[in-house]
């Protein structure tokens, strides 16, 4: 026994030895792109990250109409975690970005209440607050591949239309029950303050739930592409029913049937008729990483990393297939797992260099599991721009690229 302990003794510092040389002799190495040492920056009023990271939002534009269809997307290839930081949040809206003054704008909620009431910006704030982390995602995310699968292969580009974010601001239940709701009221019209007057019906069921009035995005004050200063938050649905620049609420008897629940934002099916009101957005995941774009550098292992998310509930489970779905293996979801929120999921890949077809698919804890685009199709039909959750599948060739799987 004390023989076995001297050779393990020996054995655990020459390790420790050898270790030492190895960080002193990278230590005694300075790097070849060092260079001389120089004193670094002073501190600044606001932090910017650094010069070498330049991961933007993809910005897309319709010329003829460059306010109507505005829009950025989130690179979800290059952020971490869950948290989308404030300055990569997605950006949609239809009238451009009102510039607002919060020391003079105003919430007023009126209509079927027993007491009309108009808040200032200060006056909400000092109401008791919460906090939530909540992904948000327009329903139009996704939207060209409907149609035999976008021209694009970055996952940006097809899907960065979601983003995920920690919320703060009050409950709005809390202010309707100070305006005194009356009986009959069942829905709530939500107005912007932008050029358009963007406006939604939310039931008063949703309301009551877990719907906010927010102020506050990722630790400071809402910026203006998100809704400065006050945005309506109604977690798990479709991004253009969180209305931003709010400035009023209508209580209401039924839904008042506007431009952007009519005409727009209804699902297309295949007998002619629309679907209106779909407003839950249906458990997704991507692999973010590799994805479309990238190039395996050989075979060997490979980190499968990406998001899921669910507008029902919390997700359950993710698994990744390599044979386009004829077979599955679950992946790792990397904690925090929250409701409503993105979660992130990780696998180990050992590639042996042959065609591939890497994707993932989610299940939420109500049971539901993310479908391949065609039983999406057979159901919903290719006639729709929204509400599109379908499988997506990433091709990878022999010589390790990746593109759009989807593709007909």
């Amino acid at each position: 026994m004390q023989a076995d302990h001297t050779r393990s003794r020996r054995w655990f510092l020459g390790l420790g030895a050898m270790w030492s040389a190895a960080i002193v002799a990278c230590r005694s190495k300075t790097p070849p792109s060092a260079g001389p040492r120089v004193l670094g920056s002073p501190v600044s009023p606001y932090g910017s990250r650094s010069s070498f990271e330049k991961a933007t939002r993809y910005f897309d534009q319709n010329t003829k109409v460059p306010l109507e269809e505005a829009a950025s997307f989130t690179p979800l290839h290059d952020t971490y975690g869950i948290i989308t930081p404030s300055s990569l949040h997605f950006e949609r809206h239809h009238a451009g970005v009102p510039e607002i003054d919060s020391t003079i704008h105003t919430l007023t909620i009126h209509g079927l209440v027993d007491r009309p009431l108009e808040f200032t910006v200060d006056e909400l704030k000092r109401l008791p607050s919460r906090s939530r982390i909540h992904f948000l995602e327009c329903s139009g995310n996704g939207r060209g591949e409907w149609n035999g699968g976008s021209t694009e292969s970055q996952v940006q580009r097809i899907h960065g239309l979601t983003s995920c974010s920690e919320w703060t601001g009050v409950p709005l239940s809390m202010l309707l029950r100070e305006c005194a709701v009356q009986p009959r009221a069942t829905w709530v019209l939500a107005e912007g303050a932008d050029a358009c007057k963007l406006t939604r019906s939310i039931p008063m069921k949703k309301a009551l739930d877990d719907a906010m009035i927010v102020y506050a995005q990722n630790g400071e004050p809402l910026r203006p592409e998100q809704g400065y200063p006050l945005r309506l938050l109604v977690p798990g649905w479709e991004g253009n029913a969180n209305v931003k620049w709010l400035r009023r609420l209508k209580v209401l008897d039924q839904a008042a049937m506007t431009r952007e629940e009519t005409s727009k934002y209804t699902d297309l099916m295949p007998d002619g008729t629309a679907r209106q009101f779909t407003f839950d957005m249906e458990p997704k995941s991507l692999i973010t990483r590799p994805s479309g774009g990238d190039t395996l550098p050989g075979p060997g292992i490979h980190e499968v990393s990406g998001i899921a998310w669910s507008g029902r509930g919390t997700i359950a489970r993710v698994e990744i297939t390599v044979d386009g779905g004829a077979t599955w293996t679950p992946a790792e979801l990397q904690m925090p797992v929250l409701p409503i929120a993105h979660t992130r999921f990780r696998w180990s890949w050992k590639w042996d260099g042959r065609e591939a077809r890497l994707a993932s698919r989610c299940t939420d804890d109500t049971g539901y599991t993310q479908p391949p685009l065609a039983e999406l199709i057979k159901i919903r039909g290719a006639n729709s721009n929204y509400h599109n959750n379908a499988i997506q599948v990433w091709k990878v060739a022999a010589d390790g690229k990746l593109t759009n799987g989807n593709r007909a």
